[in-house]
């Protein structure tokens, strides 16, 4: 059987995308073939200090020599060339969301980043990524050939259909860590010229930039939104469950995706949409489904959801679209198959699905 040493930075429990992906993957990897061991690096990625390197390279020297490194990229893109050559494994890399591409990072950092994460994804026989257009990125701005790239969508678990609040009041409902590339502040921003309308709003979300948390509290208590919207933090799967299963309308602000799984759910769910196009998100969401307007346009997203709270009509069409959509969407046993395939193909032990890592000129 193929042995894999899944290399993950932080917390794994933590309620992000990126983790609820890798919890997924390494539940369900032993079912398509593959012995999958959890390798825990320090929390500090994607910004390590020196003792956590080589904490780093010590955790991954003492793994048993045969095991393919699969090393998310929170953790990937950040590592030294150096300390990558010393690791002497056959590396295959799993990108999220370029860590360059974040929003409210230095262009300095950024320049930094990019740099890394070109080299640190040169150095990995394949890489496996969330969405087409993250391939596309990797393989236009980041040099990565697009045969060595397997697109591997998150999965979506099957749940029953959203009931709504039943109520008057449209109940609006938004996931995501409160981190710049959100858009919580585009979405408040737009909220705030529709206090005339019978709404409110909550955002779960891990938080995982305190400043960014304490100016979004401060935009809604200077716009007047206070009772409006609640800012719940992070919530288990099953207060999250009940959060879905009560809203009228899923929306989401952010700047850029790189696949957008909490729209995934939402259109599972069979919930109207109003959505940014930013990043992947526009290719989540079919047409039809959901409201789609530029990222960071405050006036197109204000008069999407001025269209979707003022007609109920509308919501309806849209969650039936959604609900149909969803219903195709691929599922984590999917997800995992593709993934197993590709490390499958690097040990010889499945189909050949990976060309041969280039040695240079």
């Amino acid at each position: 059987m193929t042995r894999v040493a899944f290399v993950i930075p932080g917390d794994l429990a933590l309620p992000t995308g990126g983790y609820a992906y890798d919890r997924a993957v390494i539940r369900l990897l032993p079912q398509a073939g593959v012995e999958v061991l959890h390798v825990a690096l320090p929390g500090s990625y994607p910004n390590p200090g020196a003792a956590d390197l080589e904490d780093s390279a010590a955790i991954i020297a003492s793994l048993p020599a045969d095991c393919i490194l699969l090393i998310d990229g929170l953790a990937y893109g950040a590592m030294p060339e150096e300390l990558i050559r010393r690791f002497n494994r056959r590396i295959v890399a799993l990108c999220h969301h370029p860590l360059a591409l974040e929003n409210g990072i230095s262009p300095e950092r950024a320049a930094a980043l990019h740099d890394s994460e070109s080299a640190a994804l040169a150095l990995a026989e394949h890489v496996i990524v969330t969405s087409p257009l993250t391939a596309k990125i990797l393989a236009g701005d980041f040099g990565v050939p697009r045969a060595r790239i397997t697109v591997a969508e998150p999965g979506t678990a099957r749940k029953s259909r959203a009931l709504g609040s039943r109520s008057d009041v449209v109940n609006m409902l938004a996931v995501g860590s409160i981190v710049p590339r959100k858009g919580y502040g585009v979405l408040v921003e737009a909220l705030h010229g529709l206090k005339r309308r019978n709404w409110k709003l909550r955002i779960a979300g891990t938080a995982r930039n305190l400043e960014t948390v304490d100016a979004l509290r401060d935009q809604i208590r200077l716009s007047g939104l206070d009772g409006h919207i609640r800012l719940i933090g992070a919530v288990p799967d099953r207060d999250l469950d009940h959060l879905f299963e009560t809203a009228d309308l899923f929306v989401m602000s952010s700047l850029f995706e790189g696949y957008g799984m909490v729209l995934g759910e939402a259109l599972q769910r069979g919930l109207p949409i109003v959505t940014t196009t930013g990043g992947a998100a526009s290719e989540t969401v079919p047409d039809g489904a959901g409201l789609k307007v530029p990222p960071g346009d405050v006036p197109a997203l204000r008069k999407a959801l001025d269209d979707a709270l003022a007609d109920p009509g509308l919501r309806a069409r849209l969650a039936e679209a959604a609900h149909r959509a969803g219903q195709n969407l691929p599922t984590w046993e999917d997800t995992a198959r593709i993934i197993a395939g590709v490390l499958q193909g690097l040990s010889g032990n499945g189909p050949n699905l990976v060309p041969p890592a280039s040695k240079g000129p």
